[in-house]
This record gives C-alpha cells, sequence and structure tokens, in this order.
C-alpha cells in the first residue's frame, strides 16, 4: 500500500530538480558555449537512459520510431539548444517562469492543430497567459542591453516545442511505455548531438579548468535533470493524477528564483507582476 505522502514528497522532489535546471544551465554556460551545452546534455542524458532502459526500446514497433525521431526533435533536441542560448541573454528566473507557458501551449495547439476541445475559461487562462508573458518580457531588463527581448521569444518557441511533443505523444504513442519513449528519444539523438559538438571547439575547450566545472552542472542537468526527472515524473503520474503531476508547473518557477537570488538575480517589480499573471493564466488553462 502507498503511503498517502509519498506523491507530495515525489513532487517537491520534481519541482527541486527541474527548479534547478535553469542555475545549471547558467553555470554550464561558463566554460561552454550554447552549441556544447545543449549537444553534452543530451549526450549524458542518452548514455544513462541507455544503461538504465535499452531493454525497453523492444516496445517500440518499427512503424513508431518515425514517430519517436519528431518527437525526439520536439521534445528534447530543439529545447536544449534554444535553452541554453536563451540563457546568455535571460536570466534563469525569467526562463523558468516562461517555461511554465508550456501547458498553455499545449492547449492551443491541442484545440487549433490536432482537433481537441478545450472550455471557454480554459481559452481565457491562455490569454491571461500571454498578457502576462508580454509584462514580464517588456516590463524591464533581463540582462545587459536590449536584444534580451529576442532571446526570451527562443524560450516561447522551446515551449511550443514541448507543447507539439505533447500532442504527438498524445496522438501517436500513447500505447508506448513512458521509459521506451524516452529511451527512444535519447537513441535518436545521440548521434546529432556528437556531430554538431564535434563541429564546435570542445577539443581546444576540454583541457580548461571552466571547462571542467561546466560539465559538471551539465552532467548534473542530463542525468539528473532530465533523466532521473522524467522517471519520477512518470511515477508522479502513476501514483497521482496526471492533474495534481501537472501541478510542479508552479513550483518550478519559486525554486528557480530561489536560486536566481541566491546568485543575484533580480526581477523588477513589473515583471513579477507579469510572473503572477501568467501563473494565474495556467492555472485557469489546467483547472477542471
Amino acid at each position: 500500500m502507498k503511503s498517502p505522502g509519498l506523491k507530495w514528497i515525489i513532487l517537491f522532489a520534481l519541482a527541486l530538480i527541474w527548479g534547478s535546471s535553469f542555475i545549471l544551465i547558467k553555470k554550464g554556460l561558463i566554460g561552454l558555449n550554447p552549441i556544447q551545452l545543449g549537444s553534452f546534455r543530451i549526450i549524458f542524458c542518452a548514455v544513462f537512459l541507455l544503461a538504465v532502459g535499452f531493454k525497453s526500446l523492444k516496445h517500440i514497433a518499427s512503424y513508431q520510431w518515425k514517430y519517436i525521431a519528431i518527437t525526439s526533435l520536439f521534445g528534447t533536441f530543439i529545447p536544449a539548444y534554444l535553452f541554453a542560448l536563451a540563457e546568455t541573454q535571460v536570466s534563469s528566473s525569467i526562463c523558468s517562469i516562461l517555461n511554465s507557458l508550456t501547458p498553455l501551449n499545449t492547449l492551443l495547439l491541442g484545440a487549433f492543430v490536432f482537433g481537441l476541445q478545450f472550455k471557454r475559461r480554459q481559452f481565457l487562462g491562455v490569454v491571461i497567459g500571454l498578457l502576462g508573458t508580454l509584462v514580464l518580457i517588456f516590463g524591464g531588463n533581463t540582462s545587459a542591453g536590449g536584444g534580451n527581448y529576442y532571446y526570451a521569444f527562443l524560450v516561447l518557441i522551446a515551449t511550443l516545442c514541448y507543447a507539439t511533443n505533447v500532442n504527438l505523444i498524445k496522438k501517436y504513442l500513447s500505447d508506448v511505455k513512458p521509459l521506451s519513449i524516452t529511451t527512444g528519444n535519447f537513441l535518436v539523438m545521440l548521434v546529432p548531438a556528437l556531430a554538431l559538438l564535434v563541429l564546435t571547439d570542445i577539443r581546444v575547450k576540454i583541457a580548461l579548468p571552466e571547462t571542467h566545472h561546466a560539465l559538471l552542472y551539465v552532467m548534473v542537468l542530463g542525468i539528473i535533470g532530465t533523466g532521473v526527472a522524467n522517471v519520477i515524473f512518470y511515477k508522479l503520474i502513476q501514483i497521482s493524477s496526471p492533474v495534481f503531476a501537472s501541478s510542479v508547473t508552479y513550483l518550478i518557477p519559486i525554486v528557480a528564483f530561489m536560486w536566481g537570488m541566491l546568485d543575484q538575480e533580480t526581477l523588477m517589480p513589473l515583471q513579477l507582476v507579469g510572473a503572477f499573471i501568467i501563473l494565474i493564466g495556467v492555472y485557469l488553462a489546467n483547472k477542471k
């Protein structure tokens, strides 16, 4: 018999792991460029998942591998590089808040692309969330220079990728075990990530002390923040419900903001208002 408190323990553990991912990206960029960071994140996670989930690949039918490849592209490959690139100009706190728009974008794509039904209240949540996004992005400088606004939109593109991935899995891979999907995704991404890494100056950087420190952060990000997090997230869904599991969306920015404050990041008052508006929108869009 499962302990009633177990789901809460897993929820907070997951929020801590995913909420810490943004500061890990920031630290990893001290020594690595965005392409190198994204590639190493994928490589470390792929090695971990292939070690624990290789046998699960047999549950993927041959005709399903094309969907595995597509979901790997939208679910991890593109976002891994977009988030790394965005955090060269945008604070980790703001990236985490913008990341919470994923459920809203999932609803929008599900309705307009995949033909899923949604309620009027959910549409209101989307509108409110988008309004909060504009307030957050334009409510103050996220770093030196004005070009950071464009980098903030890279995070929005990443959330659209996540939303596309969720809808694709729901429509084409709903009968495949989560571990099989995740392991298959990273198997597909491993070679392209290695190829991109080789095209950078990593052979020159690899001997530098700051690169070694960055690799430690990215190793934690890849193995714990991506691999282990996916496993315990699926566990959370199994012992609770998708609605309860999705509530981690509201906790991730809190953890990320705390890490940001410890690293001397600040948000303008208007940006805090924007963040609050976004979370209200996400709540309305997900309320049953």
